[in-house]
């Protein structure tokens, strides 16, 4: 075949991809998510999932003649590299970082103190927003532009959306501008849990009302701040949201940095929206061992044939349950991680089990604020089913998914 035949051929598949590409985005009969499926059938380069940390040309310019703070973790990364350096590179005049819980490069154990230090790999001065902080105002006085790039899980209980509800108070409070990288939500293919909505339950761990499984990416969740007027007298921040592009919240979504020290993969990713719950007893989910948030035991054999013996591991060094102990329970490192959806099965069938129901609720103030409820504890000791509990918190989270539309910014699964 000659050169010029190929060239030929090649000109007119391009026309001819281009005209039916844009015969799909004009159909008023397809929905978003069908031209989202649609896409999916392009090549790999159109369809890779592109943080927004990933797309420096939308929010450089946001910050040339800036002094910026960032809220970020290990998780920031834009490729391989942090998002911290990449900014120093072009020359941005990065002043300070916030560290969410867990810290700076995310090696601190969960609840435990985040110090306000230097980051050893920049020098970059570090304060904490985790727990009080009297300068905080004053250290965001000083800057211009906030950006928060960190990565979510998806669940109400993990703290590093309570981290950016206070960027955008603090924002708020000074007349700073706040830039959202967003990030896929590993979990945002489900909504699911009950809501929060009285403020008796309110903590860290229950900050928004929203559904315990929220289904949105940290950007879709800053819009639902501003826009149902969550933070202090219903005021809004100065907010930009760089989207993910090529994503939308059906699609598996694998995190290339682990977001804690007790989610190091996939499966423990996915298994966090179930397994968190039994945070509130004294029943080990592996912390301590090498899968943290894919085993569940305790120290009788009623509970299983699977064995395992919590120990200490870094960033897990302490409030390891059952430390020491040898626990009998279920392996789930082999599920089907990826269809793997919130349940309370585990939660019940270990209730069942145990021969100590009246302390199996270890902590019950501590579970009420997971749950968000003093219901769902309430629920499991009278003996309801996992059926007749969904019922229960049906209607409110009806009522939260249509709040919900209002903020997306990519197809929904449903």
């Amino acid at each position: 075949m000659s050169l010029r035949k190929v060239i030929s051929q090649s000109l007119y598949a391009c026309v001819v991809l281009i005209i039916c590409t844009a015969a799909m985005a004009c159909s008023s009969g397809s929905s978003a998510k069908e031209n989202a499926n649609q896409s999916k059938t392009n090549s790999s380069s159109d369809t890779e999932i592109l943080p927004g940390a990933d797309q420096l040309d939308e929010y450089l310019p946001l910050l040339k003649g800036k002094k910026v703070g960032i809220m970020g973790n290990q998780t920031s990364v834009v490729g391989d590299r942090h998002l911290v350096d990449v900014l120093l590179e072009n020359e941005v005049d990065v002043k300070f970082a916030f560290a969410p819980e867990h810290g700076f490069r995310g090696d601190i154990e969960r609840g435990e103190k985040v110090s306000n230090d230097v980051d050893e790999k920049t020098g970059l001065p570090l304060h904490t927003l985790y727990g009080k902080n009297e300068k905080a105002d004053s250290i965001v006085n000083s800057i211009d532009v906030m950006i928060f790039d960190l990565q979510d899980v998806g669940a109400r209980f993990y703290t590093y959306i309570t981290s950016m509800h206070r960027v955008m108070q603090l924002a708020v409070n000074n007349g700073k501008k706040v830039i959202v990288l967003d990030r896929p939500n590993p979990n945002g293919d489900q909504v699911d849990g009950p809501v929060r909505k009285d403020d008796k339950f309110k903590s860290n761990v229950s900050y928004h009302k929203i559904a315990m499984i929220h289904g949105l990416t940290v950007g879709e969740l800053a819009k639902m701040i501003n826009g149902e007027g969550w933070l202090e007298n219903g005021e809004q921040v100065d907010l930009t949201v760089i989207p993910v592009k090529n994503y939308d919240h059906s699609m598996k979504y694998e995190l290339p940095v682990i977001p804690s020290p007790s989610l190091p993969n996939y499966t423990s990713v996915r298994l966090y929206m179930s397994l968190c719950l039994f945070e509130g007893t004294d029943i080990s989910i592996g912390r301590g061992t090498d899968w943290p948030f894919q085993v569940i035991g305790y120290p009788d054999p009623v509970f299983g044939d699977f064995t395992f013996t919590p120990g200490t591991r870094p960033g897990m060094a302490a409030h390891v349950e059952q430390q020491d102990e040898l626990c009998y329970g279920i392996d789930l490192r082999d599920i089907d991680a990826e269809n793997e959806k919130f349940t309370l099965k585990y939660l019940i069938d270990f209730y069942n089990k145990a021969d100590f129901k009246d302390e199996f609720f270890a902590r019950p103030e501590f579970f009420d604020k997971l749950a968000g409820t003093d219901e769902l504890r309430k629920q499991i000791i009278a003996g309801k089913t996992e059926d007749e509990i969904r019922a229960s918190w049906k209607e409110e989270l009806d009522a939260y998914k249509e709040m919900r539309k209002k903020y997306l910014l990519y197809p929904d699964f449903e």
